[in-house]
């Protein structure tokens, strides 16, 4: 995007330089008209048929037309090429329906065709060009046309380069596809802008038709060629984004690839997907405005309400090219200046699972062919989003506990080993061990029942996660007992930690609802807990040791010396 700053410059510098440089030109360089000037209607014709089967290669639009705008320049001079370059530049920017917001691509493109033009034909004229005796039939003179030519490529390229980086922020590659094309393209634009010089001086206008014809058929073939060409890179490319997507295992990686990638295939300033939940309603997981993700914060669609609940329940894709299209069917979110839509069902077996919407400021931004291409990428999306979640499903269940949410004995067991092994490689320069077993717990089943007593669990696994946060990893050890293990925490910290947990259990109630009692009152019970702290190196050699003694500690220390209390394994080896 080009900020309004920069259009203020570019239309300024153009005010200021073209107008005055066209009539310099004009004096400077006067037109030498032919015998019929209505001759010179037909190499304009000729432009503007060029301009009107333009393609687009890197993002940069090309038009054959320099072998028209040389033979106009090698004929009647340097003024009356570059005016008809400039009502070319009209002709092309309608072709490519230029929007109101873009209008500053016309003097932008002035500027440079105005530069090119002077460049080259300051060139021809510098190494002895002369139009009255220039004839094509010197040695010379087919140097004049190959230095003419050079100087035009190699000054466009220049001014393409510059401008690029000025206005629009982007860095061109030197032999970038299009530089390429237009490289590849002098072997033939010369020869034929050569034979329409020749065949005008031999036959007149009708060498416009005879060369004309052959070139549009050409012309039309090349552009058929590159559409497919791009259709077929966009679909190899589509492959390898769907076998990255099935590559990542977690959920919220599959999103953030398809959302990076995305948008290399299509042009993107919002991308929103939803998800169905319950089959009830579209769910916004991801919103990309401007480069950015968003917050999440916009209401939830029902089927057929707004663009992507129309898609939901049609489980049609739709493509609209501008905002007249879609804003009577749009409801809820929409920026205002949004533009171009292409919304597509995510389906899995047959069946919608969620919607994309892809949106840009531009209008006429999206063709049938790459809803083609999105289609097949959110069928990638689709079975990406399926196995991450399965794997993370199942990952969860086999690492986690069911009752608490906490890591599992098996999962902690492979983790202590991890961190024991950060310690010997000196990472860590300690690693502390908390285990806290609950006082009297099978009472609280007889009296209120297991019920209540799996209440009491989860609600102690709540405040002991949210206590320690990312300060270390709590994981349920077994029964009654938790285990909280503190990576790079001294043993003195362990021990403060440890006693802060035991008067947060202590000292707080826990509410539950008695099972066994008539209306389920609810009902404030106190508990109290026994801990045992070990530290690593300090109190064990690995981390089975390590282990046994926070164990030891817990039961020798604490639940023999009266429960509630903290105890650490060195103190009780020390009073043995």
């Amino acid at each position: 995007m080009v900020s309004s700053a920069k259009k203020i410059v570019i239309w300024t510098i153009w005010t200021i330089l073209i107008p005055a440089g066209i009539v310099a030109a004009y004096f400077y360089f006067p037109p030498l008209l032919p015998e019929r000037p209505t001759d010179m209607l037909w190499f304009l014709g000729l432009m503007i048929g060029a301009a009107l089967m333009p393609f687009v290669v890197n993002r940069t639009t090309i038009a054959f037309v320099q072998w028209i705008s040389m033979t106009v320049f090698l004929l009647y001079g340097l003024f009356i090429e570059i005016l008809f370059m400039h009502i070319f530049l009209v002709f092309l920017l309608l072709r490519t329906k230029t929007r109101k917001g873009d209008l500053y691509r016309y003097p932008l493109n002035s500027i440079m065709i105005y530069i090119v033009s002077l460049l080259s034909g300051l060139s021809f004229y510098a190494l002895g060009g002369d139009h009255q005796t220039f004839t094509l039939e010197k040695p010379f003179d087919l140097l004049l046309v190959i230095g003419y030519t050079l100087i035009y490529f190699v000054g466009n390229q220049a001014s393409l380069m510059l401008f690029s980086r000025l206005f629009y922020n982007v860095k061109r590659r030197l032999m970038g596809k299009d530089i390429v094309w237009e490289l590849a393209s002098l072997v033939v634009i010369v020869p034929l802008g050569m034979a329409l010089f020749i065949l005008y001086k031999e036959i007149g206008v009708i060498s416009t038709v005879l060369l004309g014809i052959p070139f549009f058929s050409v012309a039309f073939i090349l552009r058929l060629y590159y559409s497919t060409d791009i259709v077929n890179d966009h679909l190899q490319l589509a492959t390898e984004i769907g076998h990255e997507l099935t590559q990542s295992l977690k959920a919220r990686e599959v999103v953030d690839l398809f959302m990076k990638r995305i948008t290399t295939i299509v042009p993107v300033s919002h991308a929103y997907i939803l998800d169905v939940i319950d089959n009830k309603e579209l769910q916004l997981i991801r919103r990309y405005e401007d480069g950015e993700n968003k917050s999440l914060d916009i209401e939830p669609l029902l089927r057929y309400e707004g663009i992507s609940g129309m898609v939901w329940g049609t489980k049609k894709a739709v493509l609209y090219s501008s905002k007249a299209e879609w804003e009577s069917v749009a409801k809820g979110y929409m920026p205002e200046s949004v533009e171009s839509i292409l919304c597509v069902p995510i389906m899995r077996n047959q069946k919608v699972v969620g919607v994309l919407l892809l949106a840009t400021t531009e209008k006429r931004a999206y063709v049938k062919y790459q809803l083609m291409i999105v289609d097949i990428l959110c069928s990638y999306l689709a079975i990406a989003l399926e196995n991450a979640r399965n794997y993370e499903l199942t990952k969860k269940e086999s690492e986690r506990c069911a009752l608490t949410g906490l890591y599992n004995y098996r999962y902690f067991e492979r983790l202590i080993e991890q961190e024991y092994q950060m310690l010997l490689e000196r990472k860590y320069d300690n690693l502390s061990l908390i285990l806290i077993d609950i006082d009297h717990f099978k009472s609280i089943n007889d009296t209120y029942g297991h019920q209540s007593g799996n209440e009491v669990l989860r609600a102690i696994a709540d405040r002991l996660q949210q206590f320690i946060g990312d300060t270390g990893i709590v994981a349920r050890y077994g029964g009654e007992e938790f285990v909280i293990l503190l990576p790079n925490i001294s043993k003195k910290e362990a021990l403060s930690i440890a006693e802060t947990l035991r008067i947060m259990i202590a000292n707080r109630p826990f509410i539950l609802e008695q099972q066994l009692i008539q209306n389920r009152k609810r009902s404030f019970i106190r508990i109290t807990a026994s801990i045992g702290v070990a530290n690593a190196p300090e109190d064990a050699d690995d981390y089975l040791t390590l282990i046994r003694h926070a164990d030891f500690a817990m039961y020798v220390g604490a639940k023999r010396r009266g429960r509630n209390k903290v105890s650490e394994y060195q103190s009780i080896q020390a009073n043995g």
